[in-house]
């Protein structure tokens, strides 16, 4: 297909999971679909289960189609020839109900895992397969509201203390200070589902309790093992992911903050709503607190067991009201503009971007207006003018030089 513009407006998919809201990606999208399904991720970009498209003409076309027949006008043949495609994944999440507790591989462990299961004859779409592509998956979030999630282990200091100090949880200490995090979490993940019963449901009868009383806040985990089942009641069978809630850090993020997580780290988001820029992947190995497969072994034979210490990024300024979120991965790379009524900002793609406006609007190019909610593609090597008709804010993603 002939391309004759640079620029394009972007359409991305919805995804419907069960953990979204029904509210903010709707509205942000100005979007006159009604549904009952939970509007949970906004995805833009190239992912072969649910591709973007542009408007090209009076078409909307698939992004993959195009980057296929003519890679080298929109991603550049030096990005194709070392990824193969285009190698990020550009999403907004509304994050209702708790997130999994996961993990995302190394790209040789997805190359692994990817073949064995093709091997295994194990479809793409089975609901009990891990790998559904050979990418890795580090990923970095934005704050578009007050966000909270869990991000890594605890320090060694700081998961005793939780141990001692949660009543239900205190007989695991001995096993803590004996075989480190590994052999504690290794135990907690492997026990016998009665024995989690046994052990979590007085803790989670708690947390309701103190939780209605107004005692505790979102940094205690109570608050968080109370959510998850304060609405419908407890089930007969508690989700092990209760202890990762218990061992991981509980991190809060201001809006406009961002938490890069590289692979192995484990991690589930809590609430709120964000920006989430990724590797082209939906490789996800799930330790609880989802209906979706978890798979425990492989689960543990990619995690680091180490402690984090998490970090909250500002963003580095750059020129023309962009803040730039420093990303320690050649796929991806993701900055904020923000412009005052009648500001510009002036820039040149190396491969191709993919720009969402959150706030405000803006003029592309004196030709192509986008609203809160409307996303662009701009081509490779193309020089372009972002001019804001009141106070904007743009989210663009974009692959570094090589």
């Amino acid at each position: 297909m002939q391309l004759n513009e640079r620029i394009f407006k972007l359409k991305g998919v919805i995804q419907h999971y069960a953990w979204g809201g029904h509210i903010f990606i709707p509205q942000l999208l100005n979007s006159n679909e009604t549904t009952d399904k939970p509007s949970a991720e906004y995805w833009m970009g190239a992912h072969p289960s649910a591709p973007s498209k542009l408007l090209v003409g009076q078409d909307w076309v698939s992004l993959n189609q195009l980057i296929t027949e003519d890679p080298e006008t929109t991603i550049t043949t030096s990005v194709m020839g070392r990824f193969g495609e285009l190698p990020y994944l550009f999403k907004v999440l509304d994050v209702k109900d708790m997130l999994s507790i996961q993990v995302h591989p190394t790209k040789e462990s997805a190359e692994i895992g990817f073949a064995e299961e093709n091997k295994a004859g194990i479809p793409i779409s089975a609901p009990h397969r891990n790998y559904k592509d050979q990418n890795h998956k580090p990923e970095v979030m934005v704050a578009l509201s007050e966000f909270w999630l869990l991000h890594g282990f605890k320090s060694k200091e700081a998961l005793e203390e939780v141990l001692i100090e949660t009543q239900e949880l205190k007989i695991l200490l001995p096993l803590f200070r004996q075989t480190g995090l590994k052999g504690l979490y290794q135990f907690v993940m492997e026990m016998q589902q009665e024995d989690v019963n046994n052990m979590l449901a007085p803790l989670v009868k708690r947390a309701i309790r103190l939780k209605k009383e107004g005692s505790i806040n979102k940094m205690n985990p109570a608050w968080w093992a109370a959510k998850l089942y304060e609405e419908n009641g407890i089930t007969e069978n508690i989700d092990r992911g209760i202890f990762s809630i218990y061992f991981f850090n509980i991190v809060y993020v201001e809006k406009g903050g961002a938490v890069f997580q590289k692979a192995g780290v484990p991690h589930a988001y809590l609430e709120g709503q964000n920006i989430e820029l990724m590797a082209n992947s939906d490789n996800v190995l799930r330790g609880g607190l989802t209906p979706k497969h978890v798979d425990v072994p492989e689960l543990m034979k990619h995690t680091l067991f180490e402690s984090v210490v998490p970090n909250v990024m500002q963003g580095n300024p750059g020129a023309g009201g962009e803040v730039v979120y420093p990303c320690p991965v050649p796929d991806f790379g993701l900055s904020k503009i923000e412009l005052k009524t009648g500001e510009s900002y002036y820039s040149k793609s190396f491969s191709l971007e993919i720009m969402i406006v959150t706030e405000g609007a803006v003029i592309v190019n004196q030709h192509l207006v986008l609203k809160k909610g409307e996303a662009a593609a701009i081509l490779a090597d193309t020089s372009f003018e972002l001019k804001a008709t009141g106070n904007s804010t743009i989210f663009k993603a974009f692959v570094p030089s090589i």
